[in-house]
This record gives C-alpha cells, sequence and structure tokens, in this order.
C-alpha cells in the first residue's frame, strides 16, 4: 500500500487571518483542495486536513491549529501517525517576506531561515531534509514598520492580483512535487529574482550624485524566534493567555525590539 503524501500550509486559524501575508500556506491549501477535489475538512489532533489524490498519489492536506510558531506539534502529529517519512513524503509551504511578492522558492532541504513556523518543524521532526515552497509576499514597506502588523495585514489591490497568481503557481509546484519529484518541480516552478533595474549614466560634466534618493541600506527584520511580549509561551488551545493577550501569531517575538516572522 502506498504511503500517503503530506502537503502542509502554514498559518494562522481564524477568518481575520484569512487572506493576510503570513496565511500564504493556507492559500494555498485551499487552491489544492479546490483543483483535486480533496475531501474533508476534518479534525486530527492539532490540525483541519483533508484526504485526496493527485495524479494518483494519496495525500493528505493538512492546516495546523496551533498558531504560526507551534506549528511543529500538528506536523509531528501527524508524520508520526502516518509514519511518513519526511525526506520522502512531506512537503511544507510558507510566506516568505525576504523574497519579492510573488516569487516562489522551492528547496529539497534547508534551514529555517528565520520563519519561527518551520523552525519549530526542523525541532519537533528532529531534520531539516523536508521539501519547502516559500511563497514571496515582498518586504515592509519601510524599516520602521512593525512586522507583525506586516505579515498578519492583507495585501492591497495589486499586490492580490500578483498574489492569486503566485498562489497558482505554488499549487501547480506543489503537486508537481507529488507526481513527478521535488528536483522537477524546482526546476520548473522556481523563479528567478527580478534584475533592477541600471541607472542612466551622468554626463561627464556632471557633479557628484545630489538627486537624493535613497540606497539600499534597508536591513533585514530581526527574524528570530521567541516568546510573546509577556515573556510567555503561547497558549496551545489558541485562546487567550492570563494576560487577556492572544497567543503571539507572527511566528516569533512581538514589539519588543526583536520581530519575526
Amino acid at each position: 500500500m502506498d504511503a500517503f503524501f503530506i502537503i502542509v500550509g502554514l498559518g494562522n486559524p481564524g477568518r481575520k487571518y484569512d487572506g493576510s501575508r503570513h496565511n500564504a500556506g493556507f492559500d494555498v491549501i485551499d487552491e489544492l483542495v479546490d483543483r483535486y477535489h480533496i475531501g474533508g475538512p476534518e479534525r486530527f489532533g492539532k490540525s483541519m486536513i483533508g484526504k485526496g489524490r493527485i495524479g494518483g498519489r494519496k495525500v493528505i492536506l493538512v492546516k495546523p491549529l496551533t498558531y504560526m510558531n507551534l506549528s511543529g506539534e500538528a506536523v509531528q502529529e501527524i508524520v508520526h501517525f502516518y509514519k511518513a517519512d519526511p525526506k520522502e513524503d512531506l512537503l511544507v509551504i510558507s510566506d516568505d517576506i525576504d523574497l519579492e511578492a510573488g516569487r516562489l522558492r522551492i528547496r529539497k532541504k534547508g534551514s529555517a531561515g528565520g520563519h519561527n513556523g518551520l523552525k519549530n518543524i526542523v525541532q519537533h521532526l528532529g531534520t531539516e531534509e523536508f521539501a519547502r515552497i516559500r511563497v514571496g509576499v515582498g518586504a515592509k514597506p519601510n524599516p520602521d514598520f512593525d512586522l507583525a502588523d506586516y505579515v498578519l495585514g492583507h495585501f492591497s489591490g495589486e499586490e492580490k492580483k500578483v498574489m492569486e497568481e503566485a498562489v497558482a503557481k505554488a499549487a501547480e509546484a506543489a503537486a508537481c512535487a507529488v507526481t513527478d519529484g521535488i528536483d522537477l518541480a524546482m526546476n520548473r516552478y522556481n523563479t528567478p529574482r527580478k534584475r533592477k533595474k541600471k541607472a542612466p549614466k551622468q554626463e561627464a560634466e556632471a557633479g557628484p550624485d545630489e538627486s537624493g534618493s535613497e540606497t539600499e541600506t534597508g536591513k533585514k527584520a530581526d527574524e528570530t524566534g521567541g516568546e510573546t511580549e509577556t515573556g510567555r509561551k503561547p497558549d496551545e488551545t489558541g485562546g487567550e493567555t492570563e494576560t487577556g493577550r492572544k497567543p503571539d501569531e507572527t511566528g516569533g517575538e512581538t514589539e519588543t525590539g526583536k520581530q519575526a516572522e
């Protein structure tokens, strides 16, 4: 009997997060459900799952209900129950603020790259050897913009079209990984980085550049993971903590100075 291929989309449960940047993984799962008429959803432990087939291969599509930075608990639970080999039978789909909106990056294995949902999965599985698709959602509009507000926010009208196309492409890439293997999916769907246009050359007699244009000095946001503002571990039930605040849905620390995906 062939083993299930498990596809996990990362995100936060709850209507208010639908369509947010951090829920790009959930959006790809929804696209796959519609395309391949996957059954369900049904509750399985700490996840909502659906079962079906893609190209003849049995699949389980998974949305963890743990909030982002505890995603590993849900993934470990389902991988162990179905005796799946993460290296061969697991694909994880997440958002990525270090990729321009709409760009895909597909890898067979690798580090979490600052994404705390992926980091928690690595910790619980004890391995980095599982395939992943990162869906670019773009960087913060400026360095002072709060990262939590950004990743939990929603796309503008122009961004929506770009992201709809990206979600469709990511679903195609996931299906390709199931039917033809991750190597072919990488070759076919990895999106090259956009080249920046070179500035026009100045006339020889022109003086120093006084245009006042900004340089590329924007530093990446600190993507280290950690506790919430209160220093407490997020409530695994998805409910409010003793302080009355919701669990950390951003997959990392909040406004204490460190911010994460």
